[in-house]
């Protein structure tokens, strides 16, 4: 049977983008699939950004909210906290030992801020390997990514395969499975929908911040009755995104006639997140009301998950001779 693993950084509530291109994926791969599936919220890896406790904390608990709000099924999957796995992280300094310094520099997470040094720590020059022990400690064959993310991946194959050449087969080689099309989630800017550069659009939100969020979208700066290009907006892109069908003709249709103003679309765009998000919206504050049902599950998820990574971390132990 093979392994399915997934996981997300909990550096803040999970927004339309990491719902649209991972959350709901992993979640219909797991409930839908005969596969063993390993779902985690990636807190330790969050830590390379935020320092502060309370923010820790609950960022933990609103990924795991938005994951279980969308309607993942503990009993189909194991569902954990990065942080209750101390396996892990002595799985990271193994796999460090056996991966080179210059190959570590070349990692994204590393050259986007290698510019300004003294903004990087060493944990964020080390996040490949605590990535890689990730998947490899619970033996995952299957591991669905971003595009953005292959190179993390890439190196975990890399260093699985180091390790079973020099101490003899020990890991197993996990495979990549990329997330739907190549397309991003467009965010408020028009560029990829990112908590760092700010342009994204939380459904979590009380219904007054999410219309202020959406408002904020970027535009053209074209009259109502102008005739626009729907492909060419940042609204539509979104709408196409999530809409029905013949509701994304219908409007397409309006932008290439003109008489539809942008402020328009994106009340259109509004109605629609409400609409189609409503019981997700409502599962999730429900969730934070009671965060013992979150803090629940996902104990008991890590008790599974110990099961298995203590099993790997063994007979990695036994490998390098310890």
């Amino acid at each position: 049977m093979a392994k399915i693993l997934t996981g997300i950084q909990s550096t803040g509530t999970p927004h339309l983008g990491n719902i649209l291109g991972a959350i709901i994926p992993a979640i219909k791969m797991a409930n839908q699939s005969h596969e063993e599936s390993y779902l985690f919220i990636a807190n330790m890896h969050s830590l390379t950004q935020i320092k502060n406790k309370e923010i820790l904390k609950n960022n933990t608990f609103t990924t795991a909210a938005a994951w279980l709000a969308f309607d993942l099924d503990p009993n189909k999957s194991c569902f954990y906290r990065q942080s209750d796995i101390p396996e892990v992280t002595e799985l990271a300094w193994y796999l460090s030992c056996f991966f080179p310094y210059q190959r570590l520099k070349l990692a994204h997470s590393f050259k986007d801020k290698s510019e300004n040094l003294k903004d990087v720590n060493s944990g964020l020059f080390s996040y490949p390997m605590l990535m890689s022990a990730d998947i490899l400690i619970y033996d995952a064959n299957i591991v669905p990514v971003g595009k953005d993310q292959l190179q993390h991946l890439e190196m975990t194959r890399d260093v699985a395969a180091r390790f079973n050449n020099l101490m003899g087969d020990t890991f197993i080689i996990p495979e990549a499975k990329i997330q739907g099309n190549s397309n991003y989630v467009t965010g408020t800017d028009g560029q990829k929908m990112s908590k760092s550069k700010n342009n994204i659009i939380d459904i979590f939100l009380d219904d007054k911040s999410l219309k202020k969020q959406i408002m904020k979208i970027q535009t053209k700066s074209l009259s109502v009755d102008e005739e626009k290009d729907p492909d060419d907006c940042n609204v539509f892109k979104l709408y196409k995104l999530i809409g029905e069908e013949e509701n994304i003709k219908n409007l397409a249709s309006r932008y290439r006639k003109g008489g539809i103003g942008y402020g328009e679309s994106k009340e259109i765009l509004y109605n629609e997140i409400l609409n189609k998000f409503a019981k997700n919206r409502e599962k999730f504050f429900k969730l934070m009301d009671d965060k013992e049902i979150v803090e629940r599950l996902l104990t008991d998820g890590a008790t599974k998950a110990r099961v298995q990574a203590q099993k790997v971390l063994k007979r990695v132990r036994a490998s390098i001779g310890y």
